[in-house]
């Protein structure tokens, strides 16, 4: 009887093991996102990497993190190259002080009408290709990109043409949609996103670039700044979701694909659910008599697009690199009668 208790004992013994082993993860990752946590997008790409574990088996833990928790927001790129981070998924317009093209290729502000033909051009025009070529040499490697619906620009003030924009000071990130706020007139402040709901509240700025409807919505945005221009015309910031390069060149072929395929799925998932619950929020807002959603004529959104054009050929001319995002993305619209 001694001995079957103590066949008993061991043999659990081996299983939890055995259980241990296979519940520990082989990589376990920290990747910094650039919302909030109680922005719906940042809930999304939990749940990706909350996937990504289980496809796995877990052999590969993703902890994906909201803006600030380990660096700022412009930080990451670094952060990612040192192995203080694993990961993040962010606009790489963030890193336009190390170089323009990441201003270019993270957002070229009034470019693209549609987020599906910007997927189109970085998944099968080239476009990841070229942005690994920029980025590897900083130390990380871009595994998918990933993009918004267009975003809605919430306002203080009522704007109804592109004239509107003349004085407004407005939230912008470092970068061409910075620049191009300039060219029509306003007065472009740099923050965060994270910062937005604070300064519209305080009245620090009068409008902002930030993020989808829907987004916005959850925040709060809407209680301060009433008059969001909607459908978005100007902005549509790529997530680069990207990995430290010595652990992608590292990984074994198997998770490097499972995680391409998982990351490209989440591109347009995050597209679909954000563009659903964008049309459920602006139905809720036509509903409310104290907000009023704007939407800008097709007159004033081509004179906002000849601005933009005015200065993508500027930032063309800034360096080698630059020079090849603005040849590679306008010979991708062309081709597809898009400019």
């Amino acid at each position: 009887m001694f001995k079957l208790k103590q066949l008993v004992v061991a043999t659990s013994s081996i299983v939890l093991m055995g259980l241990s082993a296979a519940q520990a993860a082989e990589y376990e990752w920290k990747f910094q996102a650039s919302e909030t946590s109680g922005e719906p997008s940042f809930k999304i790409k939990q749940e990706w990497a909350d996937k990504i574990e289980t496809m796995t088996d877990g052999r590969v833990a993703i902890e994906v993190m909201p803006i600030n928790s380990v660096v700022g927001p412009t930080e990451t790129l670094q952060a990612v190259s040192s192995g203080i981070l694993q990961g993040h998924m962010t606009d790489p317009s963030y890193f336009s002080g190390q170089n323009p093209a990441y201003g270019m290729l993270g957002n070229l502000v009034g470019a693209w009408s549609d987020p599906y033909d910007f997927l189109e051009y970085m998944k099968y025009g080239g476009g990841e290709d070229l942005y690994n070529e920029l980025t590897e040499p900083y130390g990380a490697h871009l595994i998918s990109a990933a993009t918004f619906p267009l975003e809605s620009i919430p306002s203080s003030v009522e704007i109804d043409a592109i004239e509107d924009f003349q004085g407004l000071k407005i939230r912008a990130p470092q970068g061409m949609v910075y620049n191009i706020f300039e060219r029509i007139g306003a007065a472009p402040v740099n923050l965060p996103g994270s910062e937005v709901y604070t300064a519209l509240e305080k009245g620090v700025i009068d409008a902002a670039d930030s993020t989808v409807l829907s987004n916005n919505d959850a925040q709060g945005i809407h209680d301060f700044a009433p008059y969001p221009l909607y459908p978005g015309f100007h902005s549509m910031p790529m997530i680069a979701v990207s990995l430290n390069k010595e652990i992608w060149d590292g990984l074994p072929e198997d998770l490097q694909v499972t995680l391409k395929t998982a990351f490209d799925r989440m591109a347009y998932d995050l597209i679909a659910r954000l563009k659903e619950q964008d049309i459920q929020t602006l139905q809720k807002l036509k509903e409310n008599p104290d907000v009023h959603p704007i939407d800008l004529s097709p007159e004033e959104r081509k004179k906002f697009r000849q601005a933009a054009e005015k200065e993508w050929k500027e930032w063309a001319g800034k360096n080698e690199m630059t020079q090849k995002v603005y040849d590679s993305a306008t010979t991708f619209l062309k081709s597809r009668n898009l400019l």
